[in-house]
């Protein structure tokens, strides 16, 4: 990358989720429009900067678009279905407790029972 932040190389853009990726697009507008204030009342000391600046923003949407399209994809989170699975085992977790509790209760209940008898 010849121009730019080194913070907003496309290698560091693939790594972070949508949300973080909105928020340096927000960020890089705002720059953005300090940097256009600076220069228009002449208090701008690097040009430069303003071409980085719009540089980062286009990378930004490039990225934004790519996941878009299916193009590039999003740093691996956590899908429905492995979301569903762990929900399935939870649910059969608590499944076999409640199990075992009515089968303690029904013990307790014969042994109670028993005891009557003798």
């Amino acid at each position: 990358m010849a121009v730019g932040t080194k913070d907003l190389a496309p290698e560091q853009l693939r790594g972070l989720d949508d949300t973080k990726l909105a928020d340096e697009l927000k960020k890089a507008k705002e720059e953005l429009f300090n940097l256009r204030f600076q220069s228009a009342t002449g208090q701008l000391d690097n040009h430069g900067r303003l071409r980085a600046v719009k540089k980062d923003i286009a990378r930004i949407y490039t990225e934004m678009r790519e996941r878009e399209l299916g193009i590039g994809s999003a740093p691996a989170a956590p899908k429905a279905e492995e979301k569903a699975e762990k929900a399935d085992k939870k649910s059969a977790k608590a499944d076999k407790t409640e199990k075992a509790d009515k089968a303690e209760k029904k013990a307790k209940k014969a042994d109670k029972a028993q005891e009557a008898d003798a």
